[in-house]
């Protein structure tokens, strides 16, 4: 489960995907119900092969009746993904989208108290985690939201680490940069090619409590 992660700037999101920012001020972490830029095959109209676009943290199913269902589908586990009512649609229809972050946090208990650790790459560059996305409309026009996808990580040597102690072990699907557009344009069945915990293997972990107030990040 990942609830909070620090969105890349728009810079850096510019420089990862050659694509422009939407203008609008994100918050400097990312908690469920925030707007995040998130990355996505462009649509129809739009020029290039993908397009980033600011969506709410919390995927709206187009079947909610209102937006309170995002407090619960923030993640997506991979292997019912296809399955559950409030992500099947997004699955089915490939639309997926890349998370760009600088790192991500998840509770660490080795005190015997929860403590938030912050996960990232080793060499500090941000990175890209895998999601989907969907489009809900409301007052005559259509609002982006999205979720992170979780795959089990029982065992692995750092995200083994969080959550619980007898709880099941989940981390984020992180995309290599070489496989970017492969995602993006993958149909439902290589999509699953894709999820994987190989590339947290240059990723680590320190303790990162979190701070009384966050700031805007742009």
């Amino acid at each position: 489960m990942c609830t909070n992660f620090t969105p890349s700037d728009k810079k850096i999101i510019y420089e990862m995907f050659d694509v422009p920012v939407p203008d609008v001020s994100f918050k400097r972490e990312t908690f469920p119900g925030y707007l995040a830029p998130i990355v996505r095959r462009s649509q129809e109209g739009a020029s290039g092969s993908m397009e980033c676009i600011a969506a709410n943290f919390g995927l709206i199913p187009p079947w909610a009746k209102d937006k309170g269902v995002s407090r619960k589908t923030y993640n997506a586990r991979t292997e019912t993904v296809g399955e559950k009512p409030s992500f099947r649609h997004a699955w089915k229809a490939r639309q997926f989208c890349l998370v760009p972050m600088s790192c991500f946090f998840e509770p660490n208990y080795v005190t015997g108290k929860p403590v938030r650790w912050r996960i990232e790459n080793e060499g500090k560059q941000d990175f890209a985690a895998a999601g989907i996305w969907e489009s809900w409309k409301t007052d005559g026009h259509d609002e982006m939201s999205f979720s992170l996808l979780t795959i089990n990580a029982d065992g692995h040597a750092l995200m083994g680490q969080f959550h619980k102690p007898g709880d099941e072990k989940r981390s984020l699907v992180i995309v290599p940069p070489n496989q970017y557009s492969e995602w993006l344009t993958a149909d439902a069945e290589l999509a699953r090619t894709f999820l994987s915990l190989s590339p947290l293997e240059n990723f680590s972990a320190q303790a990162a409590p979190k701070q009384p107030h966050t700031l805007d990040l742009f």
